[in-house]
Order: C-alpha cells, then structure tokens, then sequence
C-alpha cells in the first residue's frame, strides 16, 4: 500500500512539474526555411506584423529544360502573371497563429496547378511542420510533411 501511494504521489507531481514548466507555444516557431513535401523546393516562411507568409526561394530544377531561362508560373490562371519568375514567388499568405502550434486562416498558391487553396499549418515537432491545402473545409484536402532546413 505504501508504494501505491508513493507511486500516485510521485505521478501527480510529475504531471505538475511537466504542466508548469513546459515551454510556452512560440508563434514565431514556424518561421524559416522548409524542403516542401514533393523535396523539389526550399520556402522561407517569415512574419509581418501579425500574418505569417512563405516565398520559394530554391527550387532543385530552377531553369527550363527546354530554354535554359528560370521557370516561371506558366500554370497561372492570369496570364500576365506567367511570366513571374518562380524563385522569390509568395506561395503562402495570411497565416494567423491560432495556438497549440497551429497556423490558420491563410492560402497556399501551388504553381504547379497554378491554383490557390485555404491552408492550415500544424507543426508536429521544431523540424516538421503538416502543410494541408483544401478547399472549403480542411477534410477536403491534403497535406504534406515540410522539413525544417533552418
């Protein structure tokens, strides 16, 4: 009986301590360099003001094959932006922080398809963060595992 209790008093305090002295959820901690999931490009994810947003800045095939010029957003819908180099592109906007390492309330623009989607941000651990792009509501979608490069 007397480990029972040493036990059940040893749990509860375990649990306190982990519960006060846990590291507060950091909105900024999303913010850097990511491999996305299909690992053929780097987005920098940055803060302004409140808003969290994300720019291609690598991309593993930078130039067209066939003209040897940087790719461009071929697949966009308005033709005056398709030839927008796709390097230093804006894919991500508007991302509010939402706690509980949770982003929300923003769009990602997929220039393969040359359409943009809601996107919700989860980040998993401080190197993996679930991008999911849907439309409408979140279970009409998907997502992809982004790993932190720094």
């Amino acid at each position: 009986m007397k480990s029972f209790r040493l036990s059940a008093v040893f749990i509860l305090l375990s649990s306190f301590v982990f519960t006060a002295f846990r590291p507060q959820d950091n909105p900024d901690a999303v913010v850097g360099t990511w491999l996305n999931g299909t690992k053929r490009g780097h987005i920098q994810i940055y803060k302004k003001g409140d808003h969290y947003f994300g720019k291609i800045v690598w991309l593993k095939e930078p130039n067209d094959p066939a003209t040897g010029k940087p790719r461009t957003d071929v697949k966009n819908s308005q033709a005056p932006l398709r030839s927008r180099p796709l390097v230093g592109l804006d894919v991500m906007q508007g991302f509010k922080y939402d706690g509980g390492k949770v982003w929300e309330d923003g769009n990602i623009y997929n220039p393969e398809d040359g359409k943009e989607y809601s996107c919700k941000l989860t980040l998993k651990n401080p190197n993996t963060l679930d991008v999911r792009g849907y439309v409408g509501i979140s279970l009409l979608g998907k997502t992809q595992t982004w790993t932190r490069i720094n």
